[in-house]
């Protein structure tokens, strides 16, 4: 069995550990410590980022929404919501988190809150689509839950429709390809996905988030964020078409700080090697951008493919909150 959950999981944060020490560092200066991006090691101590922290938060949230029945607003925001304030309180949260989630995580803190209050709607840094992966994991979902719980869960931090939309189409993407869709036909699927939502906006699963907005509708609003993940997709579809594995692939698609580049980076890299998953995490994380979260996103698209064994199990046995991940891996791929 080819295990997608495992695989994924284990993918974000491999790419994640291997993306952090290259992460702010430009291309030359990367290129002067490692000459060959064949050759980006793993560190020995196989350390993640906030991107692997908020990702598991959201996947212990997630079981207990699940647990508590099936997938509805009601049921995930509240323990997404006291897990992602969890995070921000502890002691471990020192790996450089985004300011973002740290001001939206201390606005959640207040309990009679609504949670929209607490959204920075003028955000859409990559921190909601670095850690959406589990909901593209979770067996037995349907369209609508899935897109509805990762819009949400950008939300709650992330506001911008551009975060939404990123969020919504990462999770899409993992499910897709967990699923056994071939990776030349992701962009493809993605485009036509994008363009089926672009004027929808779920109020089930958002609420009033749009009044927090300036825009004239709630679909002028979400078809912003939309129109933005098709540009991204266009930018996809344009390195793809003349693909330069040498070059840093921010070059083509963006630096990742933001959320459909983010995206799209990380899309590129794993499709520029998807039969490669190693080769594909590396490529990622040797690019002068966000490195860790375009590493972690092509960690977990790779991963979504080729499944569990795609991994080097000396690099499995090394990395941080490996027994978590496997746990997870084991729950979502029905083992």
């Amino acid at each position: 069995m080819r295990r997608p959950a495992t695989g994924a999981l284990l993918g974000l944060a491999i790419g994640d550990a291997m993306g952090k020490p290259t992460e702010f560092k430009t291309f030359e200066l990367i290129r002067s410590h490692w000459p060959d991006w064949r050759e980006l090691p793993l560190p020995k101590q196989a350390l993640v980022t906030d991107d692997t922290q908020m990702t598991l938060a959201l996947a212990r949230g997630l079981r207990t929404a699940l647990d508590r029945g099936p997938l509805t607003p009601l049921r995930l925001a509240p323990p997404v919501r006291e897990e992602f304030v969890d995070w921000s309180k502890s002691p471990d949260n020192n790996r450089g988190p985004g300011r973002t989630c740290l001001e939206a995580c201390w606005l959640l803190s207040a309990p009679d809150r609504p949670w929209q209050d607490a959204s920075q709607v003028g955000s859409k840094g990559c921190g909601a689509n670095m850690r959406v992966a589990p909901i593209g994991l979770l067996p037995d979902l349907t369209e609508r839950q899935r897109s509805g719980a990762a819009q949400l869960q950008s939300a709650l931090t992330h506001g911008h429709p551009t975060a939404l939309a990123a969020s919504d189409l990462t999770a899409h993407a993992v499910w897709l390809l967990a699923e056994g869709a071939a990776p030349a036909e992701l962009p493809g699927l993605l485009r036509a996905y994008a363009l089926a939502h672009r004027t929808r906006y779920d109020d089930f699963w958002l609420g009033d988030l749009v009044s927090r907005a300036h825009d004239h509708s709630a679909a002028e609003f979400i078809a912003r964020g939309w129109d933005d993940c098709l540009d991204a997709l266009d930018r996809l579809d344009a390195a793809l078409a003349a693909p330069d594995l040498d070059a840093d692939p921010c070059l083509a698609t963006g630096e990742g700080w933001i959320a459909e580049e983010a995206l799209a980076t990380g899309l590129l890299c794993f499709l520029l090697l998807p039969d490669d998953p190693v080769a594909a995490v590396r490529r990622a994380a040797y690019s002068s951008g966000d490195s860790d979260s375009i590493a972690c996103l092509t960690g977990a698209f790779a991963g979504a493919h080729a499944g569990a064994d795609a991994w080097p199990q000396e690099w499995v046995r090394r990395i941080e909150y490996r027994d978590e991940l496997l746990a997870f891996g084991a729950l979502w791929d029905g083992k």
